[in-house]
C-alpha cells in the first residue's frame, strides 16, 4: 500500500504536466485537431484570441508550467502559476461548454491533490501577516556569499 502512496503525487505531477505541456503545444503546432465549439465558448474563445496576446502568453505559460511539473523542478511555483488558469478551464467547461468538463475535473483533482502534497511549501503564503525580514548579517548569509564579501 504504501509504495502506491509514494508513486500517486509523481503520477498525478506528470499527468499535469503532460496535460499543460500538449495542449499549451498545440496552441502553437496544431497537431490535435479542436472540436468546433458552442456559439458562447466560440465568441469568448475568438475575444481572447482577438486580444492578440493573451492566448499565446497563457499557452507559453501552460508550456512552461507544464515543463516544470514533468521535470521535478520548482512544483509548488508550477501548481501555483497553473491554478487561476485551471480555474478558468473549469468555469469555462462548466459555463460555456459542459460536454467538456470531465477532463478539467480530473485536472482540478490532481491540482487540489498535488497542492495538498506540497502543502508545507505554501503554508508560509497563507499566514495572516508575514513580518517583513530584516537584511540578513554576515553570519546568517549562505556560505557563498561569504565567500563573495
Amino acid at each position: 500500500m504504501t509504495t502506491i502512496r509514494k508513486h500517486v503525487p509523481t503520477a498525478a505531477r506528470l499527468f499535469l504536466g503532460l496535460v499543460f505541456t500538449v495542449f499549451g503545444l498545440n496552441f502553437f503546432l496544431h497537431f490535435l485537431p479542436m472540436p468546433a465549439a458552442p456559439p458562447r465558448a466560440a465568441a469568448f474563445g475568438g475575444a481572447l484570441f482577438a486580444s492578440g496576446y493573451l492566448f499565446p502568453l497563457l499557452k507559453a505559460t501552460e508550456v512552461a508550467a507544464g515543463l516544470l511539473l514533468l521535470s521535478g523542478f520548482f512544483v509548488p511555483l508550477a501548481l501555483a502559476v497553473l491554478a487561476p488558469i485551471v480555474i478558468n478551464i473549469v468555469g469555462f467547461h462548466l459555463f460555456l461548454e459542459p460536454s467538456g468538463l470531465p477532463l478539467p475535473l480530473v485536472v482540478l483533482a490532481a491540482e487540489l491533490f498535488l497542492a495538498w502534497t506540497y502543502r508545507a511549501a505554501f503554508a508560509p503564503m497563507l499566514h495572516l501577516r508575514t513580518p517583513l525580514r530584516e537584511k540578513a548579517t554576515v553570519a546568517e548569509a549562505p556560505r557563498s556569499v561569504r565567500l563573495a564579501a
